[in-house]
């Protein structure tokens, strides 16, 4: 069984009447409107103007292709291995010591040539040792040619100190003329061999 409860008050004139009967906000709202103005979208100016001919393609500059830095970084695609980068700056080492000995050089400048070419086989070394790439071919042969480079370099220096005061039999003859020529004739064919696939390496 449910019972209704009613809630009376009194009014200004002793009359009671029913507070549950009202509904809603009985007041006055205030006028708000004249406060407010809608938004009016307003029109951008471009911070840039368009310059004429901006697209004409003869107005167009070249591509720079001649900066290496756009060449190798914008238009490579594939960046190359630093191992290649390495190998292409000792190839130019090897041909200097093949027109070295083809040319004729003198001892002096043989020597220095293999020096420098021996100081950048041993910078590869450290930077590649244990690596991956020190089972490469190129690197393997590289690395026997640098030595053969440095022990050249020693024959002909001393060959060319001590000619004067050896006689070319027993242990001075290691020092003729002839076989200092025969070992640079060998080695100039391990140069060309070895230049040969250095140039493959990509």
């Amino acid at each position: 069984m449910f019972s209704t409860l009613n809630v009376y008050s009194k009014t200004s004139d002793s009359t009671e009447t029913n507070v549950l009967e009202q509904k809603g906000y009985t007041g006055t709202l205030p006028d708000i409107l004249d406060k407010f103005q809608t938004t009016k979208p307003e029109k951008g100016t471009p911070i840039f103007e368009a310059e004429e001919g901006f697209d004409d393609p003869d107005k167009l500059k070249p591509v720079p292709r001649d900066n290496p830095a756009f060449v190798d970084i914008i238009l490579k695609k594939d960046k190359t291995s630093t191992y290649v980068n390495d190998i292409n700056r000792i190839i130019p080492q090897v041909e200097a010591l093949i027109d070295s000995i083809e040319n004729e050089e003198p001892v002096q400048l043989f020597v220095a040539k293999a020096i420098t070419f021996d100081f950048s086989v041993g910078a590869l070394r450290k930077k590649f040792d244990g690596k991956p790439e020190s089972y490469y071919i190129s690197y393997t042969k590289l690395m026997s040619l640098a030595m053969r480079a440095k022990s050249i370099a020693e024959l002909r220096k001393e060959g060319a100190e001590y000619s004067k005061y050896l006689a070319y039999q027993a242990a001075g003859a290691i020092y003729a003329p002839d076989n200092i020529h025969k070992e640079l004739e060998y080695f100039l064919e391990e140069l060309i061999d070895t230049l040969r696939t250095l140039r493959e390496v990509d």
